[in-house]
């Protein structure tokens, strides 16, 4: 990762024997500006307020509980671990192996403990819901809770023989940046995903996220509470975002209206429509229905793509008939993606409509019609 800049920028293949003798330092110094900087990704997740960890300190387990350390502790709303007999610790932001330096530090200054004789170790019991905010190019920015908690009671015991033993913790893949962008609604097609940014404690990071698309591998980021995410536009589309992915919506929901040819299609019921993300008009007219049968009466039916600015209530129309969208379509322009939200409207063929006015007139004139389908 990097904090806006190139801090990975080295010298060319077999040049290091020619650098200055200051240089390997200078490359030490490059390493550690990640862990200065406080941002150091994926290693462990980071502790946000509401975390509840487990401590255990084995020199204190003859003790009186109340004389105790060790015990389950929650991460306060001021971002403190609060332990008996000790200044409130914080810790959000802070690795597990980061606290857990801390806390010996702590226990041995203060004369509790003996350094060499400390035996101490930090589990997690269960990870909090975090809140974040996203804003830019996805489809419903704004505040994020993420990691909601389970039904299952995060502490679980099982019994094989004797004695039981506890499992304690529970791997918490929401809190990755990756799951909250999708919570987001995902990322719109003009998204610029090599330059999303988090901001965080008045620092603001970096990361490139195309390797979800390209499978190049991405080192996914955690998430603390109060992470700020922006994800940039780009003046133009960019195709490849438009289909399912860690990072995009996995299907599309579109308002549907075809009165002629009612579908059995679950996906479609009602009068909104779910598609695979990525799907086009073609795609959408053969799911209603819109195409297909005899060729002399439904070959000129047509078809229109309503799409509504939310803001401003403008909207856009793309009307042709259904053959043409099957057969001749060249582009985004006669053929394009489908956004949520989206109005499709299938019309009826000429030939359709007439026919339908002569089945009306014959109903009119025959009743008996009308009673034989009440009855029937």
């Amino acid at each position: 990762m990097k904090k806006m800049i190139d801090l990975n920028h080295s010298a060319p293949k077999g040049k290091s024997a020619l650098l200055p003798p200051f240089i390997p330092l200078l490359s030490a110094f490059i390493a550690v500006l990640p862990s200065i900087f406080g941002f150091n990704p994926a290693q462990a997740l980071p502790l946000s307020p509401g975390d509840r960890v487990r401590l255990t300190i084995a020199e204190d387990q003859d003790l009186p509980a109340t004389d105790r350390f060790s015990g389950i502790y929650e991460v306060d709303l001021d971002g403190t671990l609060r332990i008996p007999f000790l200044a409130p610790l914080p810790v959000v932001g802070d690795e597990f192996e980061t606290v857990e330096q801390t806390l010996r530090q702590v226990l041995v200054q203060g004369g509790f403990f003996h350094g060499d004789r400390l035996q101490l170790s930090l589990a997690i019991v269960q990870w909090a819901p975090i809140q974040v905010s996203v804003e830019g190019a996805t489809y419903r920015p704004g505040q994020v809770l993420t990691n909601s908690p389970p039904n299952a009671t995060p502490n679980r015991q099982f019994f094989r023989g004797d004695p039981p033993y506890t499992i304690t913790g529970n791997y918490p893949p929401a809190r990755y940046l990756t799951v909250v962008l999708q919570q987001a609604g995902g990322v719109q097609p003009t998204a610029d995903i090599e330059n999303i940014q988090l901001h965080r404690d008045g620092n603001t990071y970096g990361i490139d996220l195309s390797g979800v698309l390209t499978g190049a591998g991405v080192e996914d980021v955690p998430l603390i509470a109060g992470d700020r995410i922006t994800v940039p536009t780009l003046a133009t589309p960019q195709p490849e975002l438009m289909r399912p992915s860690q990072i995009t919506p996995a299907t599309v929901d579109i308002f549907v209206a075809n009165q002629t040819a009612p579908s059995n299609n679950d996906r479609l019921e009602g009068e909104v429509a779910e598609l695979d993300y990525g799907s086009r008009l073609s795609q959408a007219a053969v799911a209603m229905r819109c195409a297909g049968g005899t060729r002399s009466t439904n070959a000129k039916r047509r078809i229109a793509l309503i799409r509504t600015d939310r803001l401003s209530g403008a909207t856009e129309v793309v009307d042709q008939k259904v053959e043409a969208l099957l057969r001749e379509s060249t582009g985004d322009s006669d053929n394009p993606f489908l956004l949520p939200s989206d109005s499709v409207v299938c019309y009826d063929s000429r030939f359709t409509n007439i026919a339908r006015i002569v089945d009306v007139v014959g109903d009119f004139l025959n009743p008996l019609r009308i009673i034989d389908d009440i009855f029937d």
